[in-house]
């Protein structure tokens, strides 16, 4: 278990990620991977209030719904939720009257009386941050949040924010969600994390395994050609340099017997800062495997052999 930030969330190191419950889950198969899920120790649950409204037919909600009915049915204990706010067609952008708005419409479909962590999804340059700091400090000192935390911000950006809160008495961020994992380095580990170490805020990474690529699934440089809705976004790490990274990756994972996949998210797990990776599962018989990473320990030695194939250099290129 880990602690997010300064916070009293005591969570597993992996979160399960909603962004596809609604969308390549269905609500039948949501309740089947979030049952193994906690099944399997698990208690960190990740989701938005947009998820999922690009499919056709969805108008967005429609994961924090499934998830809403799951906990009225399952009525489980010890769990942390996490949503955010910002992109949502009916509530975009983080104005003070958007973001409440957001937030109760939040807690109505999740069916929970407080958010456990909640996100400014993506920032808002239309927006003073000053009136964003305080709108989600507001949902704090009511009741509505329990912790405040980002996602998609610039380390300058992320800085701002803490110094508002700071001399505001509001509130402070516990934890940053970006988007990082073994073939998307260089910015977050040159950037974010310095800050989040200065600041003592947890990373709870997205797009942990590169919308797939991650999971050894795809073995060519032409990814599109594995029939998945998420190979599109796979394609573009399908280089000779992420080939030879899932080539490491299996490597390690035949010295542990596990899944490429599992190791992918125990080596990012041991980055500095790194609290819990997000992980999602379209089908119920993928979340063994995400559970698997939380009690893998790579050695030194095989996370060394990990960096050196997967950071940028014209060599790895």
């Amino acid at each position: 278990m880990t602690v997010l930030g300064h916070s009293d969330l005591d969570v597993l190191p992996l979160a399960l990620g909603g962004n596809v419950f609604g969308w390549t889950a269905d609500r039948d198969a949501s309740f089947e991977i979030l049952d193994a899920f906690v099944a399997g120790g698990g208690n960190f649950i990740d989701t938005a209030d947009g998820y999922s409204a690009w499919v056709p037919g969805n108008s967005g909600g429609e994961s924090e719904t499934i998830i809403g009915e799951w906990l009225a049915s399952r009525k489980p204990r010890g769990l942390t939720i996490a949503t955010k706010v910002s992109s949502h067609p009916e509530f975009r952008g983080l104005s003070a009257k958007n973001i409440r708005a957001a937030a109760e419409a939040s807690l109505n479909r999740l069916g929970v009386e407080s958010i456990d962590l909640y996100y400014a999804h993506f920032d808002d340059a239309a927006t003073p941050l000053e009136e964003t700091v305080a709108a989600f400090g507001q949902l704090v000192h009511d009741g509505l949040v329990r912790h405040i935390a980002v996602s998609n911000y610039s380390a300058d950006r992320i800085r701002s924010w803490i110094e508002i809160a700071q001399d505001a008495g509001i509130a402070l961020p516990v934890a940053v969600q970006p988007h990082y994992n073994i073939v998307h380095r260089n910015d977050v580990e040159e950037h974010i994390i310095p800050v989040a170490e200065e600041f003592g805020l947890s990373l709870v990474p997205y797009y942990a395994l590169a919308s797939g690529f991650l999971t050894g699934k795809y073995r060519s440089t032409d990814a599109t050609s594995v029939n998945s809705p998420r190979a599109g976004g796979a394609s573009k790490y399908a280089t000779e340099h992420g080939l030879r990274v899932i080539a490491e990756l299996e490597n390690v994972a035949a010295a542990h017997g596990a899944s490429v996949a599992a190791v992918a998210l125990a080596w990012l797990r041991e980055q500095p800062t790194v609290a819990a990776p997000i992980a999602s599962a379209s089908r119920v018989e993928q979340v063994a495997d995400l559970l698997a990473s939380t009690a893998l320990e790579l050695t030194a030695d095989e996370l060394g052999a990990v960096d050196s194939v997967s950071e940028w250099s014209p060599a790895n290129v």
